[in-house]
């Protein structure tokens, strides 16, 4: 007689302790050459020059590291495991497979032009031949509010939220989520300029390379504008299209609204957060909502235009908090206050804000008042 099998005993599963982060060794220009280069190029005085150009460089290498890796570990895994269909893909991760060979030629243009030191001696050149390749930027750019609010979709799928939360606590994460590496690009675009300024103050005064990095900022940064610009315009689009109105008859001026100047979420004296969009034509406050399992902002109240706009600093605890019953019993102060109204009855209604914190306050301020039309008698243009 065959005597039983012996029980086994399974050990319940449990998610494993996030891997320790991989971080990038800060690398210096002097400790890629041999030592004696490295003290010929600083009795020479170029040290200075070559560390900065350096910086430069090796953000070029991290950055095709970091897109690399992100079509590796994300872009083809997810749409291998049906995570997100092609046209998802597109949208999410936009042209990223073609920045990669873009900031490749760079690195290598930088690396074929080092001489027997090690040092490179055109990097104006370099750069100011290499720049109109950002171009492409202002696509990628200008789709990042359609990326970001499609992967915030995605993420309420727990098999995409599950493959994203284990894809950030592996070591080649660095403990940075998706979102993070997509925004890279961007980031980085913007850095151009001030290292090369970096370059130009550790650079002799004497040296022509100055003219061509000169050459090589004003183009980056009139790319940048333009980018700016393209983004702008698309994100007020996205933005408008996210706008839900209860009375859609309503006449707003957000039909001639052409660019977001700011956004961020306020909360009124009763202690309602309102998510809030300055536009250039008009301001509207809005809460979130969900219509048809579609996301939106329903707007509250009636936008105010800009051209009707009135805006008052308050005095910390010049307005109780929350509603009238608990201001007096809880004697809650507003801090960080302030009121915008109209100076039409017909065009908006007015209302008490508070902001996050001091800082956050003024910067509405200063974007509230700044968008407000310099004339006495400001005359909308849509009526």
């Amino acid at each position: 007689m065959p005597s039983p099998a012996p029980k086994q005993s399974h050990t319940p599963y449990r998610k494993p302790q996030p891997a320790k982060s991989v971080r990038r060794p800060s690398k210096l220009f002097s400790d890629s050459v041999d030592g004696s280069l490295a003290n010929l190029l600083r009795e020479s005085g170029q040290i200075k020059r070559q560390e900065a150009i350096h910086e430069l460089y090796q953000g070029e290498v991290e950055l095709v590291e970091d897109l690399s890796m992100v079509k590796k570990i994300y872009y083809d895994p997810m749409k291998l495991l049906n995570l997100i269909t092609e046209e998802e893909s597109k949208k999410i991760f936009g042209i990223i497979e073609e920045l990669v060979p873009l900031h490749k030629d760079l690195v290598q243009k930088i690396n074929q032009s080092r001489n027997e030191l090690g040092a490179v001696e055109n990097i104006g050149k370099i750069i100011n031949d290499w720049s109109p390749c950002l171009k492409s930027y202002t696509q990628y750019c200008a789709n990042q509010s359609f990326a970001k609010s499609l992967l915030d979709e995605k993420k309420e799928n727990p098999k995409v939220r599950d493959f994203l939360q284990r894809c950030q606590e592996s070591p080649f994460s660095r403990k940075l989520d998706l979102w993070s590496f997509l925004d890279v690009p961007r980031s980085k675009l913007v850095k151009y300029p001030l290292l090369l300024k970096n370059i130009i103050k550790k650079t002799s005064e004497h040296n022509n390379d100055i003219i061509d990095i000169q050459s090589a900022i004003t183009r980056i940064e009139a790319i940048i504008n333009n980018v700016d610009q393209e983004t702008g315009r698309v994100k007020c689009d996205f933005t408008l299209s996210r706008l839900d109105f209860l009375d859609e008859s309503t006449e707003s001026c957000l039909d001639y609204c052409t660019t977001l100047l700011c956004e961020g979420i306020l909360r009124n004296s009763r202690g309602t957060k309102l998510n809030t969009f300055l536009f250039d034509k008009c301001l509207v406050l809005t809460r979130p909502a969900t219509r048809n399992n579609r996301f939106c902002y329903q707007v509250y109240r009636q936008p105010i235009p800009v051209c009707h706009l009135i805006v008052e600093d308050l005095k910390d605890g010049e307005v109780k908090m929350g509603s009238f019953r608990a201001s007096i019993i809880q004697n809650k102060d507003g801090k960080n206050m302030f009121k915008v109204s109209s100076d039409n009855p017909g065009q908006g209604a007015s209302h008490t804000l508070q902001a996050s914190s001091e800082h956050d306050k003024r910067q509405w301020l200063q974007c509230l008042r700044s968008a407000i039309p310099k004339k006495t008698k400001a005359i909308c243009n849509w009526q």
